[in-house]
C-alpha cells in the first residue's frame, strides 16, 4: 500500500510544483524505483497509467499546447524502466549504496533520454553534435535537482520501511509471545 500512496505523492508532487517552481523537486524517480521494489512486474502498469495522466493533464492544461501521445512514448517507457530497475537492483538488498546507485543510473537515465528526445523531435537545437551538446547543457541545471530529488525519496521510503521493521521488531522480538 505504501507504495501506492508514494505513487500518488510523486503524481501530487508533479503537478503541485509548476506553480511553485519547488527547485524542481518531484517524487517521480525515487516513488518508480519504490515501486518497482516492492509490487509485481504486472503492477507496473499502474504507475506508467498515473504518470502518463499527469503528462496529460500538464500538456493539455498547465502548459496549453496539444498533447500527442507519440511525444511521450519513450517517456512512458522510461516509467516502466525505472521500476523494473527498481526490481532488479533494490527488491532483495536495498543498502545505502544500492538505493544511491539506482538513483544515479535513474536520474542519469531520465536526463539522458529526455533531452535527446528534446533535441530529436525539436527545432530548438540544431541536428548535429554541437546542437545535442547544447540540448545537453541546457538541462544540465536540472539534473542535480533530480538526482537529489530521486536520492532523497528512494532514501526515505526505503529508510521509513527499515525504521518501521526495526521499531516492529523491538515491540515484538524474536520467541516472544505476541497474545497475552
Amino acid at each position: 500500500m505504501f507504495a501506492y500512496l508514494l505513487l500518488l505523492v510523486a503524481a501530487l508532487s508533479r503537478v503541485a510544483v509548476i506553480p511553485y517552481h519547488f527547485f524542481s523537486f518531484t517524487a517521480i524517480g525515487g516513488s518508480l524505483l519504490y515501486f518497482g521494489a516492492r509490487r509485481s512486474k504486472v503492477q507496473i502498469i499502474f504507475p506508467v497509467l498515473l504518470l502518463a495522466a499527469t503528462d496529460f493533464y500538464l500538456t493539455k492544461f498547465v502548459y496549453a499546447y496539444p498533447f500527442h501521445a507519440r511525444d511521450y512514448a519513450f517517456t512512458w517507457v522510461w516509467y516502466a524502466a525505472a521500476c523494473l530497475l527498481g526490481g532488479a537492483m533494490l527488491s532483495k538488498r536495498n543498502g545505502v549504496l544500492r538505493i544511491l546507485g539506482a538513483a544515479f543510473v535513474s536520474a542519469t537515465s531520465f536526463f539522458l533520454l529526455s533531452n535527446f528526445i528534446v533535441w530529436a523531435g525539436s527545432h530548438m537545437y540544431a541536428k548535429s553534435a554541437a546542437g545535442l551538446a547544447a540540448c545537453y547543457t541546457a538541462g544540465l541545471p536540472f539534473y542535480p535537482r533530480d538526482l537529489v530529488a530521486t536520492a532523497a525519496v528512494a532514501g526515505c521510503a526505503f529508510g521509513i520501511e527499515a525504521l518501521v521493521k526495526q521499531i516492529a521488531a523491538m515491540r515484538h522480538p524474536a520467541g516472544s509471545s505476541i497474545a497475552a
